[in-house]
């Protein structure tokens, strides 16, 4: 049985929660494999609405095996807040396994998150959950704490001795009067007595979960034009988002990942700052933000850009995942327009432009070159066949396997988990 796969393959918000919580009913374990809490899953089962931030959408799958990967930086206290959550709505949290190899978002990150954006004349959106600031301790090394040493109680007070007066100077640079050993020391043991039960290798559980031929699927955050290398620099989140990370981030080689399924709205959106060719700043954005797709950010509830569906920017996406299949969601917003426009390339100072720039400044000065679909006009809200869908929609779904190059597995027409077009199992041998 497989390892799949699951990413975004735009700016994020895609619906990669709904897709995973779907998945997860044929997994026996999902593994969420980067980003930390400034990721938002949204899923609705029933008429229940669940917002999941750390804890894998597969949470909702009874006995399906949770795991937050070594790729993952870790708020222990929003883990908490989460558990807490969903144990008061009756939801078994036994099956959450915690990386011991997970770093640690600590209480300085959101700080310097956030002090550090007001001081850039360049603003990169970010949530100011701390999670750049986390990262960027990881790679230096110095000042990281990982998980298994905030377990130990004896290492994680020497870590925070040697850490947390450097931590001070840095704060001390925008005038933070910075941080006490002792204080750090017991709101985090705390957490840790909380946590502690569900913290192993997990590495050593996915790997054997996948030799023993059971399903496993990956879970990934954000979105692929906000990975760290591949996605529109420097407005971008802080790991690698893309398919590639997920065998770093869960701790396995790439030869247990058999197939990649990108998640990819009937549109697009972006929260935050950076060039966006095909946005739609009148009344046809806000019916699509407002009036149709509910389009605000699960972690920050800023309101989200809203534009057309551009195919440049997916074959790019594509192509740095090797994604063979996507699911298209939320294609219900579009019931009410006559007419659908499909970017299929970008007109830049009188070139045709059709593989996705490096350069923002390119990016920002292109125009998209439409194709004009006509819409459907009628309601494919909660439709679960395909032979139900109105011929024009399904029109426009071929349209779009054909121009990014990459066949539709699933079609989402709603919020709830019912409300899917499976086209193929994901999780069937090739």
């Amino acid at each position: 049985m497989p390892g799949v796969v699951v990413v975004g393959l735009q700016w994020g918000d895609e619906g990669k929660g709904k897709i995973v919580d779907y998945l997860a009913g044929q997994a026996n374990m999902v593994v969420r494999f980067q980003g930390g809490n400034n990721a938002g899953h949204t899923v609705v089962v029933g008429n229940e609405e669940f917002k999941l931030h750390l804890i894998p959408s597969g949470i909702l799958s009874p006995g399906t095996l949770c795991i937050i990967g070594n790729g993952v930086v870790v708020n222990p206290k929003v883990v908490i807040q989460e558990l807490d959550g969903l144990k008061k709505r009756g939801i078994d949290i036994s099956g959450l396994r915690i990386s011991d190899r997970a770093h640690l978002i600590m209480p300085w990150h959101p700080q310097l998150d956030q002090l550090q954006e007001q001081s850039h004349v360049i603003k990169l959106g970010t949530t100011g959950r701390g999670i750049g600031p986390a990262y960027i301790d990881k790679a230096n090394r110095y000042n990281a704490i990982r998980v298994i040493d905030w377990i130990d109680p004896s290492f994680f007070r020497r870590r925070l001795e040697e850490v947390i007066p450097y931590i001070n100077k840095q704060l001390a640079l925008y005038n933070h009067p910075g941080f006490s050993v002792q204080e750090v020391f017991d709101e985090y043991s705390a957490y840790a007595d909380q946590l502690r039960e569900f913290v192993c290798n997990t590495s050593v559980l996915v790997d054997q979960a996948l030799r023993s031929g059971q399903n496993v699927l990956f879970e990934g955050a954000q979105g692929t034009l906000l990975d760290i290398d591949h996605g529109t620099y420097p407005f971008v989140s802080s790991s690698s988002g893309t398919a590639g990370g997920a065998a770093i981030g869960a701790g396995v080689g790439p030869t247990r990942i058999d197939r990649v399924m990108g998640v990819v709205k009937a549109y697009t959106t972006r929260v935050g700052e950076g060039p966006f060719p095909t946005e739609l700043s009148g009344a046809e954005g806000a019916l699509i933000r407002d009036g149709r797709g509910r389009e605000y950010g699960t972690t920050t509830g800023r309101p989200r850009r809203c534009g057309w569906f551009d195919v440049v920017m997916l074959r790019h996406a594509i192509r740095v995942n090797g994604a063979d299949a996507i699911a298209l969601t939320k294609l219900d917003v579009l019931d009410v327009f006559e007419k659908i426009y499909v970017c299929t390339a970008y007109r830049y100072r009188g070139q045709i432009l059709t593989e996705f720039p490096a350069s923002l400044e390119i990016l920002g000065e292109c125009e998209p070159v439409y194709e004009e679909l006509p819409g459907w006009n009628c309601s494919t809200e909660g439709i679960s066949r395909l032979e139900d869908l109105p011929d024009k929609a399904r029109a426009y779904a071929d349209f779009l396997s054909a121009q990014i190059g990459a066949k539709v597995a699933m079609i989402s027409v709603g919020w709830r988990r019912e409300e899917t077009i499976l086209l193929e199992n994901m999780f069937a041998k090739q």
